[in-house]
């Protein structure tokens, strides 16, 4: 399994909770819609939402942690080759969409976007 891991940070005009809004509410149902419509080989979709800075810096300081993410996004797909969709003009539209729509709201050159290959533990 191939897994796209976006570590997200907001624009720095947005606030925690807006960008929360935002990207629960507005993004995560256009990549819903998008996988259905151009991208079927997009297997599941999961945002996890970073807890209040309180609740975590107890976990980054004791570690000397850089600030955390407001996010992160993992995409999963059954290969790379499935990672562009079919090649149609369907998915080139789509992914062109998703990346336009990931610009209103996240601070893209400060965010961090890598491919992964699981290998589950347990």
């Amino acid at each position: 399994m191939i897994k796209i891991v976006f570590c997200c940070r907001r624009k720095p005009e947005l606030s925690r909770e807006e960008f929360l809004v935002r990207w629960k509410d507005v993004h995560g149902p256009l990549v819903k819609k998008i996988k259905e419509s151009a991208l079927p080989e997009m297997k599941r979709y999961v945002q996890s939402h970073s807890l209040p800075d309180e609740v975590s810096a107890p976990l980054t300081n004791s570690r000397g942690a850089l600030p955390p993410f407001d996010g992160i996004t993992e995409v999963w797909f059954d290969s790379l080759g499935a990672l562009g969709g079919d090649g149609s003009e369907a998915a080139i539209e789509g992914a062109k969409a998703l990346l336009e729509d990931e610009g209103k709201f996240l601070d893209l050159p400060n965010c961090n976007v890598f491919l992964t290959e699981e290998h589950e533990i347990f």
